[in-house]
């Protein structure tokens, strides 16, 4: 008689990140951008121009970003500011070094999902240590002379489609708010498309307050051009 065959070995246990709701965890980092992400920056902009219905507003270049955005003279914080957001399906390296100038230290986060990201795009915005570049906010210092404190204004803030309801946006604009808050500012402030109500209920539930007596004017193209000739 043959002998029996020995009981199977036992199914091991998954690792604690995969026993979480879905078993899936997407390790996120939001990092100063520099003069390589700019054809990431590029396309993002370009995204969110499709997504406000602004493509015919849009005349950016990655040259005249580059120029912009990352000159000499720009100091983060201090002028124009780029965070990237980026997520990895593996932990970010702990050893990543702070900004020199302006000492700011990335911040990561595990985000726990029901199920992994179908990204479509993920080679075309792949980034530094097989991460991807998932969205962004574009800020820099205005003032408020009522409270006589500088504030940070919000120009752009935007996240890919694909990454969308999974609180990535909520990231950028709170490292915003955290930084406002470090540097003694006074408010963080921004505008929104009166027609994008998830955007507005969104921005209400981070505890932003709509300013509805407030319009905002703008003076640019022609109009703005007259002002270079003699009156």
């Amino acid at each position: 008689m043959a002998a029996a065959a020995p009981p199977p070995p036992p199914t091991p246990a998954p690792e604690p990140s995969e026993a979480a709701a879905g078993g899936h965890v997407l390790f996120t980092r939001i990092r100063l951008a520099t003069a390589s992400d700019v054809p990431h920056i590029h396309k993002l902009i370009h995204q969110m121009a499709v997504f406000e219905r602004l493509t015919h507003l849009f005349s950016a270049t990655e040259a005249s970003l580059a120029a912009t955005l990352f000159s000499p003279a720009v100091q983060p914080f201090h002028s124009f500011t780029v965070f990237l957001l980026e997520a990895s399906g593996s932990p970010f390296r702990a050893s990543a070094e702070s900004d020199s100038v302006s000492s700011f230290e990335p911040v990561t986060k595990e985000v726990r999902l029901e199920r992994p990201v179908e990204d479509p795009e993920r080679e075309r915005f792949g980034s530094v240590e097989d991460a991807t570049v998932v969205g962004f906010v574009l800020f820099f210092p205005n003032y408020s002379s009522f409270l006589g404190k500088a504030g940070f204004y919000v120009e752009d803030v935007f996240v890919r489609e694909c990454y969308r309801r999974r609180g990535m946006g909520r990231m950028l604009l709170s490292a915003v708010a955290k930084q406002a808050v470090k540097m003694g500012y006074g408010r963080v402030e921004w505008v929104v498309l009166d027609w994008n109500v998830n955007a507005i209920r969104f921005y209400q539930r981070l505890g932003a307050r709509l300013l509805e007596e407030w319009r905002v004017c703008r003076l640019s193209g022609e109009a703005l051009s007259a002002y270079g000739t003699d009156l």
